[in-house]
């Protein structure tokens, strides 16, 4: 084990100014002691290894990074034929179904509804409920916004014994029943989605598409999103993303639902373009009581790093910077917790007097 030793070297000098008349300069002493030796090889070996391994090669530290820009466009396609005694048989087609037809980074599939017929501007009645039953027109104010339309101040017969206050709306009123079960669209989960995503990382200027240029449009009309066998097919069936989610299509598709769809784009440009590609990943987010805010919205946190020249150093000055720290520790530990602590502190700090300015004042 070495450590650094401060030897002090100085004249006769007041107290007042005993800084400005000593120079200290540092000498080698070797203990030769193998708990020592070894503990402190032991650590130097983890410090070296922590910041080869971790801060290079894991977090890649001697890269610079950069956040990256991205557009993403959706087309839906898939057709669905339901039969109900309000409708009828009706085809439903995406300009049906996709409400509104273009949103910014996400889309929407209705998959189920409660339908109410023949709704036309005129007045009816309000659905029975503690503050729409009334007993007289005193009990309904005219003029006054209430539910779904504006109360015209008149209480009418809702059923034979129940009596709620008239108002001017859509007639007649949304019944407050249960969505049917299963849903009206239960063959949406055969529906597909076209997710164009494009993304640049300007320190790099870097570009790219996850419609990949090996991808040709014979093989867009055939492929469907698959871990295994297409992991690159940007064409995603969506029963597949709800079962990647974690979640049952057709029980989610009574009440709806919001699933996320995360595309990762973590490359590392030091390799060839042909290892940046896309990874896709799905989480449900309506089901999480704390992060219930605005979900859905904003998952946009990809990077790149490319090698860079000025993180290197720093993160190889860091690391010898810690060493340092070692034999710092280390020489604590000697100082204070080994059995010859005492005797090792004397031979670590020797004060030399400058014999030549002290014969001279001598003389004087």
């Amino acid at each position: 084990m070495i450590l650094f030793i401060l030897v002090t070297m100085g004249g006769r000098c007041g107290s007042g100014c005993q800084c400005f008349c000593e120079y200290s300069t540092s000498k080698v002493l070797v203990i030769r002691s193998k708990l020592a030796g070894v503990l402190n090889r032991s650590i130097q070996v983890l410090v070296i290894a922590f910041v080869v391994l971790y801060v290079c090669l894991y977090q890649k530290g001697y890269q610079k990074t950069d956040n990256v820009l991205s557009s993403v466009t959706t087309k839906v396609k898939g057709i669905a034929l339901i039969n109900t005694s309000e409708l009828g048989q009706r085809i439903w087609d995406v300009a049906d179904y996709v409400i509104p037809p273009q949103e910014d980074g996400s889309f929407f599939v209705l998959t189920n509804m409660i339908i109410t017929p023949n709704q036309t501007q005129s007045k009816c009645a309000l659905n029975p409920s503690s503050k729409s039953m009334c007993t007289s027109n005193q009990d309904c104010k005219r003029g006054v916004i209430f539910g779904n339309g504006v109360q015209t101040g008149i209480c009418v017969h809702y059923s034979a014994s129940e009596k709620t206050c008239e108002v001017l709306s859509w007639c007649p009123l949304e019944k407050i029943v249960d969505p049917p079960n299963p849903p009206l669209l239960a063959n949406a989960e055969n529906f597909t989605v076209l997710i164009k995503n494009s993304i640049r990382y300007p320190k790099f200027n870097f570009n790219k598409r996850n419609i990949l240029p090996s991808i040709n449009s014979s093989y867009l009309a055939r492929c469907v999103f698959n871990d295994k066998t297409d992991p690159n097919c940007p064409i995603f069936r969506l029963k597949d993303i709800v079962t990647k989610a974690g979640e049952d299509f057709q029980t989610m598709a009574v009440h709806g639902g919001l699933i996320e769809v995360q595309i990762r784009w973590d490359c590392d440009l030091d390799w060839s373009e042909h290892w940046c590609v896309p990874r896709y990943t799905f989480q449900r987010v309506d089901k999480d009581p704390v992060h219930n805010v605005s979900v859905g919205y904003n998952f946009r946190w990809d990077k790149a790093g490319k090698f860079d020249i000025l993180p290197t150093f720093l993160n190889i000055g860091a690391g010898l910077a810690l060493l340092g720290v070692v034999s710092v520790i280390f020489d604590l530990i000697v100082l204070k917790c080994m059995k010859r602590s005492q005797h090792y502190k004397e031979q670590k700090y020797s004060y030399l007097v400058d014999h030549e300015l002290l014969s001279n004042e001598e003389d004087t």
